[in-house]
């Protein structure tokens, strides 16, 4: 039986419908007995079909900085603890 938590680790693949048919098989049952799970996906599902039709905009520089200061910490804090 598939968890809660496996089905969130196949999340992006199912949603770019890239899953094995085995595997999309346990996740749509998955979501048929999991009404939070069903929450999440549907969720992730309507924001890209909303944000599908939108044309890019940059990200300024000052973004760009904090979001690689912040991913640079979080791996080093990552690599601590293994």
């Amino acid at each position: 039986m598939l968890s809660c938590k496996d089905f969130l680790r196949e999340l992006s693949e199912y949603l770019d419908e890239a899953t094995a048919p085995a595997t999309k098989a346990e996740l749509d049952q998955h979501l048929k007995e999991c009404p939070n799970c069903w929450v999440v996906a549907d969720t992730c599902k309507k924001t890209i079909q909303i944000y599908r039709g939108t044309e890019p905009r940059p990200v300024p520089d000052s973004l760009k900085l904090k979001l690689l200061a912040a991913l640079e910490s979080r791996m080093k804090a990552r690599h601590k603890n293994q």
